[in-house]
């Protein structure tokens, strides 16, 4: 009898976390809302840019843990592998980021939540463009606000985040590079399928649009790239996304300005 209770609310969880905010699991960005309480994530993520300067296809490699302490705080851990700064691929870059979400309005299908976040990244790579990259680019830090809301199948956010670079300052010519400034972001997502919910195995396909800025407080250097984005769900915990970033405008000197990115992502519902 107990272990009858025990799946059926296990079921009915996971169907709430499907149903309600399947839409909000941006693909470039983080939402206000947290993963489940007491569970891990493992993510695995893949992202290939041509360099303006060589003219080659580069790629990054970044495994996480996820883990979902409680209802309000969530912690990632990862690191990056990537051929990007090197004419090999080599361990580049450890991170880790924190979010806490201290607000919540929640409706039947719609909620607003709010969250403030911190990330720390150390990286082995000299400064050599002008954007401000955590993800394996750059040493530095980064802390921000994001707010989320979710109507029925539509979810959207914003996030508002400052960034500084702790990487060494090059010998030559030091002033000519960036060091701080600020990310912001738009995102939008609507879930398509399935138009009724029956029960938790249910494939999800989600669509995304989401608009990524960034701006140096110390150049007055800028960039606007545009990310659409596809996301399938199976059985409600196996994540496939799929996105292409490209550039709307700015003046940044940056690597490239337009990229793939593609990831997979398995949650462990109660690990622990």
């Amino acid at each position: 009898m107990i272990i009858a209770v025990k799946a059926s609310l296990l079921a009915g969880g996971m169907l709430t976390i499907c149903a309600l905010s399947a839409q909000e699991l941006y693909i470039f960005t983080e939402p206000a809302s947290n993963m489940p309480a007491h569970s891990i994530s493992a993510k695995a993520t893949g992202k290939f840019v041509k360099n303006k300067l060589s003219d080659r296809t580069e790629q990054r490699y970044s495994p996480e843990i996820m883990l979902g302490l409680n209802k309000r705080w969530m912690v990632h851990g990862a690191f990056s592998l990537s051929d990007m700064y090197s004419d090999k691929l080599r361990l580049e870059s450890g991170r880790i980021y924190a979010k806490y979400r201290f607000y919540s309005d929640d409706e039947v299908h719609r909620h607003l939540r709010m969250a403030a976040f911190g990330e720390a990244s150390q990286s082995r790579n000299n400064l050599k463009y002008d954007e401000l990259s955590l993800e394996g680019d750059q040493s530095g830090l980064q802390g921000g606000l994001i707010v989320t809301q979710l109507l029925n199948k539509l979810a959207v956010s914003s996030s508002l985040s400052y960034v500084y670079v702790t990487s060494k300052r090059p010998v030559i010519n030091p002033e000519n590079y960036v060091y701080q400034g600020y990310n912001y972001s738009l995102s939008a997502g609507y879930l398509v399928l399935p138009f009724e919910y029956r029960n938790f195995r249910q494939t999800n396909l989600n669509v995304y649009a989401e608009v990524l800025g960034q701006r140096s407080s110390d150049k007055s250097r800028y960039f606007i790239d545009f990310a659409p984005g596809l996301q399938l769900i199976f059985n409600s915990n196996l994540k496939l996304n799929m996105g292409y970033r490209f550039q709307l405008a700015g003046d940044l000197y940056r690597m490239a300005g337009s990229g793939f990115l593609i990831s997979l992502e398995r949650t462990f519902l109660n690990a622990l």
